[in-house]
């Protein structure tokens, strides 16, 4: 598909409201380089009610149009803006590296996941099980009564609200996985841009809403606000025109947008990725065998991006002895030539800096990494207890967010047992085993199912597949809704909703439900899968 070029050059400190750029009235923020200290022009200022009641209006005024539109036109629009954010992309990566302190190569990672994930739902319309296309045809001469004819298929919810990321300016932000699943589903989009990179997200709103207009879609379509989140985001989230929220952040600003939105005379879903410690397990036969070599590997997935990932190894659980000894001593010595990178904003440094000191009273210190030379950098952290005690404290499991971890020595396999029943819902949870170690990894594998969303072996929960099988959600306090994913093909369900139809005249059927199936969808009919 041809790209349509947006303009990068000049950013011009707006908002974009239904293809109309907008200058706020509130208070003006800046972009801060966390590596330099540099204040970034230009200037952003927050929205108000007002500019939340055009957005809202907008996407509300879209969105039939935009939901009667077709698969394959949607899937066209979703290249469209992938397609643009290739053409800007020298202007994205400066930017998003200048707003985020992340080395280029990190940022350059990020642009061709942000358009492959755009792609992936692209594809997802085009294969069409999203419908969830069911029929069960009449019978009329069923005994004791007939059947009717019954059919079913999914909609879009209407318009979504989505709260970009800090950690991610790119992925998880304006274009990111909530932006491109909901869009895919249908519906119309109005992104709550991050304070942190601002520029980032006017360059990536610019390429979306040129592809809007290329499209022929409603400008409705998608909006760009920033503002302050207990302010703009709460009337954002309880404007009655929205009807489902994505949300990657903080358990506190998770919750409470949880609450804002159950409070509603309508209550409505919040799709929150919010807290995890993402345990790993090292069994005995894997520390045995390669404990030292665990040891390194897993410091180079703590210290990546300055243990900003919401999958970062935050917990070691393992029994006490000679390999886990092995594995300690070697993520010290890698630890201490750890050296100290930029974290995202003054205020994640700050944050993890309290986090740190609050975990040194609990447990102790093993190692750090490289001192910091700036407030925003992160001087990583290694921190050891014992199981008995990490059982009596619920803030051993407090997430810190950054390069820190928290081992936990126990004495038996009884004892890790009792460590893995009172952990908290989790994004992940990874174990190492060797297969010796396989009846073990066997008798836990059940209660990971219950306790994390991804269950991984031999490897680290840094890094996230984009791609049908993923699953990036989790119990709570991972997630506000278990049943959900927010990486992944599945993530479109989360902006869908089932509809029934009984006895509706089959002129009147929609196409994914005709009996001649134009679309050579996959469908159930009779309780049989088949294309026919």
């Amino acid at each position: 598909m041809t790209a349509t070029i947006p303009e990068t050059t000049g950013l011009t400190g707006q908002m974009l409201i239904a293809g109309t750029p907008v200058r706020g009235t509130g208070t003006p923020i800046h972009a801060l380089n966390p590596a330099t200290g540099e204040t970034l022009e230009p200037a952003y200022h927050y929205g108000d009610a007002s500019n939340v009641d055009a957005a809202c209006a907008a996407a509300a005024e879209a969105f039939p149009a935009y939901r009667a539109t077709t698969a394959e036109a949607r899937a066209q629009f979703l290249e469209a803006i992938a397609a643009n954010i290739e053409a800007a992309k020298d202007a994205i990566i400066a930017r998003a590296t200048a707003e985020s302190g992340l080395p280029t190569a990190r940022i350059t990672g990020e642009v061709g996941r942000t358009t492959g994930q755009l792609r992936l739902f692209a594809a997802v319309l085009r294969e069409g099980s999203w419908n969830h296309a069911v029929i069960d045809p009449a019978q009329p001469d069923r005994q004791p009564a007939p059947r009717p004819d019954i059919r079913q298929r999914s909609i879009p919810l209407g318009p979504v609200a989505v709260f970009g990321a800090s950690n991610f300016p790119l992925a998880f932000s304006v274009a990111g996985g909530d932006t491109a699943s909901a869009l895919a589903a249908g519906c119309p989009v109005v992104v709550k841009g991050h304070d942190a990179h601002p520029g980032t997200s006017e360059l990536v709103g610019r390429a979306i809403t040129d592809a809007v207009a290329a499209s022929g879609l409603p400008a409705g379509t998608f909006s760009l606000l920033f503002g302050d989140g207990p302010d703009l985001g709460t009337a954002l989230v309880t404007d009655p025109r929205i009807k489902a929220v994505g949300f990657t952040g903080s358990r506190s600003g998770g919750t409470a947008l949880v609450a804002a939105a159950a409070r509603r005379p309508e209550p409505i879903p919040v799709y929150a990725e919010m807290s995890s410690i993402n345990p790993v397990f090292l069994l005995d036969g894997a520390l045995a065998t390669r404990g030292a070599d665990l040891g390194k590997a897993f410091v180079a997935s703590l210290t990546m991006g300055s243990g900003q990932f919401c999958t970062n190894p935050g917990l070691v659980i393992a029994v006490d002895g000679a390999g886990l000894d092995a594995f300690v001593t070697a993520a010290r010595d890698a630890l201490a030539d750890a050296p100290a990178t930029p974290m995202l904003t003054p205020g994640i440094a700050t944050n993890y800096t309290t986090g740190v000191d609050a975990l040194g009273k609990h447990a102790e210190l093993v190692g750090r990494g490289q001192a910091a030379e700036t407030e925003c950098a992160c001087h990583a952290a290694l921190f050891t207890t014992d199981a008995a005690t990490f059982l009596k404290s619920e803030a051993l499991q407090d997430e810190i967010f950054g390069a820190s971890s928290l081992i936990v020595r126990c004495k038996d396999a009884a004892e890790m047992r009792a460590v893995v029943d009172n952990i908290e819902g989790q994004l992940t949870a990874t174990v190492h085993a060797d297969e010796s170690d396989f009846d073990a990894a066997r008798d836990l594998l059940p209660t990971l199912e219950l306790k994390a969303g991804r269950i991984l072996f031999d490897g680290w929960p840094t890094g996230v597949e984009v791609n049908y099988a993923m699953v990036h959600g989790g119990p709570y306090p991972a997630t506000s809704d278990s049943r959900s994913t927010s990486v992944g093909a599945r993530a479109i369900e989360r902006f869908l909703r089932p509809v029934c139809y009984q006895d509706v005249p089959k002129a009147l059927l929609p196409s994914v439900l005709t009996d001649d199936n134009p679309d050579q969808l996959w469908r159930r009919i009779d309780g049989q899968l088949t294309r026919d």
